[in-house]
């Protein structure tokens, strides 16, 4: 898409996204977007692999490995793609990715990580449920209840079957928790409002979110230098989970079934976990196995549609 369509495109009225959405031509970009999921899977065993890197220096140093990873298509039609974006579609590139970042290391400052984590971890959730706001989108009782099985299931993940115990002292960290959740999801969601803003412009939204990283970083933490495994590691982070995943999120919340990603994002703490527990680094046990258990069940019922779908189709 060269400038002027993204800037015609921007301005005209989304009247394609106003009908009821197909779920047939739904279904490759639902896939494509699902491979961001997958990636995200991978989060946590690169993470453990860079060591000691501060939080906001990793950020910073995996976000622009993958703003570099999209920067050769997005220069292609020059400067002229940045000037037709929407200030709006930077306002929420940027705050999506910058902002989930930096509210969920402030809440792991505040609050117990697996508090945090499992508060942060509503997004999907709140995915599924935000979607019934879309033009067109109807959110059906097995769209809720497949979230809601796969809530259950990262719960029992992340807690590992010990529940958790909220403490009044932790509320800062609670709370920034909950706007962390709430920001990635409606950055998800409201991303349906620019399907004509090129998947590109994702390598300057990194590049932006690694600049304010690289900020928060100088302010408050002190640099560490990688070796030679850490520079592997941070490499992997750009091009996979903190970098290249976002293209293909971008994709999917765009263009593919919004309620059924929501409920699949609930697969990348379960395959991280199966991850870790492939490579020695955790180890296996009953959360996990019922984990398994709740968040397939969920998802093959959020995906009802799109398996009916994809039988017209066959």
């Amino acid at each position: 898409m060269n400038a002027r369509e993204a800037r015609a495109g921007a301005a005209a009225p989304e009247t394609a996204h106003d009908a009821a959405p197909n779920p047939a031509r739904q279904l490759r970009p639902t896939a494509i977007g699902a491979g961001a999921v997958l990636l995200w899977a991978s989060l946590a065993l690169f993470t453990t692999l860079t060591g000691r890197i501060p939080p906001f220096q990793l950020t910073a140093m995996a976000f622009a490995v993958g703003g570099v990873l999209g920067l050769p298509r997005a220069l292609r039609g020059g400067g002229t793609l940045v000037r037709a974006v929407p200030r709006g579609a930077w306002v929420l590139g940027v705050g999506g990715l910058f902002g989930y970042h930096f509210f969920y290391f402030v809440a792991l400052r505040n609050a117990p990580a697996v508090d945090a984590g499992l508060i942060a971890y509503l997004w999907p959730l709140l995915i599924v449920v935000f979607s019934a706001l879309l033009p067109g989108e109807r959110l059906r009782w097995w769209h809720a209840a497949g979230a809601v099985l796969g809530l259950g299931g990262t719960f029992l993940l992340v807690t590992g079957g010990q529940g958790v115990q909220l403490r009044g002292e932790y509320l800062p960290g609670y709370a920034a928790a909950a706007v962390c959740a709430m920001v990635w999801s409606a950055y998800s969601v409201a991303n349906r409002r620019y399907p004509k803003v090129p998947t590109d412009m994702v390598a300057f939204f990194c590049l932006v979110t690694a600049v304010l990283a690289a900020v928060c970083h100088l302010l408050f933490e002190d640099t560490v230098r990688p070796d030679g495994g850490q520079w592997l590691a941070v490499l992997a982070l750009g091009l996979g989970p903190v970098g290249g995943a976002f293209y293909l999120w971008d994709h999917g919340t765009k263009h593919g079934d919004i309620r059924l990603l929501g409920t699949l994002s609930y697969f990348a703490p379960l395959l991280s976990t199966a991850l870790l527990i492939a490579t020695g680094r955790a180890d296996a046990s009953w959360p996990v196995a019922a984990a398994c258990v709740l968040i397939t069940g969920g998802a093959m019922l959020a995906s009802a549609d799109a398996l009916r779908a994809a039988r017209r189709r066959g």
